[in-house]
């Protein structure tokens, strides 16, 4: 017992400036989810944060390290990105896995492959596909809002999200895109408050522009040309930004900087793919959201790419 007290770290956090700058930018978005699904959202999002710090410190604490701000981020991410109606104990599973798979073997903080947020939310989506796909709830939308409520009502459950009904063909109000006047995960709703945040992020230097603005050129122009050549289930390029969580994962997933692309040329690349990934296997796969497999199939990709352009730049020197 002394000895392991020997090896506990001095601070048992480490704070990163960019880390907490991200942070920032999602609070407005989990005080957002308060009012429209109720406080239940808000527990959760304590449930996540508090199983996603004890796991990083199961690994780091016997080694002398503190746990890093970047599990925050991790944390609040994965929340953010879930269904309102999720289980707690199926979320506290999903940052678990997380940050022990998707982080932690990897070895830590700046060693990781793949997005340990996407990575937890892929294993609970594939582990238990009707309550990650299935239970969707409409929000609240009066002058109380969810400040009055522990959770949206059951008998609103909903299986058709924005992003179902635009591939029928339909059309959604703008406003209600912007706003968050539809049914989805918890941290997707609001496009305005999304868009402040992700450029605030950007403007702080927390995200990388770079990776952001090639992501959405990349959907724009793929929905764009779809559209023109003829498939009428890809939704217009406005309706593409704007449904879903293309807006949430271009600024708060795609720029997660250890998992994404370092060169610059790379990252170009690499935003650019995932914007088209995601109109493709939103149009064309069975899945009606398509973020989270793009951006761990680019994960996979980056290590080669990032490589390649080295080797090819290292070339072009005298």
């Amino acid at each position: 017992m002394t000895a392991l007290r020997a090896r506990l770290p001095n601070k048992p956090f480490m704070m990163q400036k960019p880390m907490l700058r991200v942070c920032y930018a999602l609070i407005p978005l989990v005080l957002a989810s308060i009012y429209l699904f109720g406080w239940r959202s808000f527990a959760l999002a304590g449930l996540v944060l508090v199983c996603g710090i004890m796991t990083e410190a199961f690994f780091t604490f016997p080694r002398g390290k503190p746990v890093t701000s970047a599990v925050f981020v991790t944390g609040l991410i994965f929340t953010l990105s879930l269904p309102p109606t999720i289980p707690f104990w199926m979320a506290a599973i999903g940052i678990v896995v997380g940050v022990a798979l998707g982080k932690m073997v990897f070895g830590g903080f700046g060693q990781n492959v793949f997005n340990p947020a996407m990575v937890g939310r892929c294993f609970i989506y594939i582990t238990f596909p009707l309550q990650m796909t299935n239970r969707w709830v409409e929000p609240f939308w009066d002058v109380a809002g969810g400040l009055t409520h522990w959770s949206a009502s059951l008998d609103s459950l909903s299986q058709a999200t924005p992003l179902e009904v635009l591939r029928l063909g339909e059309s959604l109000p703008f406003q209600d895109l912007l706003l968050g006047r539809s049914s989805g995960s918890i941290g997707e709703m609001s496009a305005f408050l999304i868009l402040l945040g992700g450029i605030f992020i950007v403007v702080k230097k927390a995200a990388s522009w770079r990776l952001a603005l090639s992501c959405l050129l990349g959907g724009i122009c793929c929905s764009g040309l779809l559209r023109l050549a003829g498939f009428n289930q890809i939704p217009d390029p406005v309706s593409t930004l704007l449904a879903g969580s293309f807006l949430f994962g271009t600024f708060f997933i795609v720029t997660e900087p250890v998992s994404g692309a370092k060169t610059k040329i790379g990252q170009w690349i690499y935003g650019s793919m995932i914007g088209v990934l995601i109109v493709i296997l939103r149009g064309f796969s069975n899945f009606s959201e398509g973020v989270m497999f793009s951006v761990l199939i680019m994960n996979a990709f980056v290590p080669i790419l990032d490589q390649t352009i080295r080797q090819i730049q290292a070339k072009r020197r005298p």
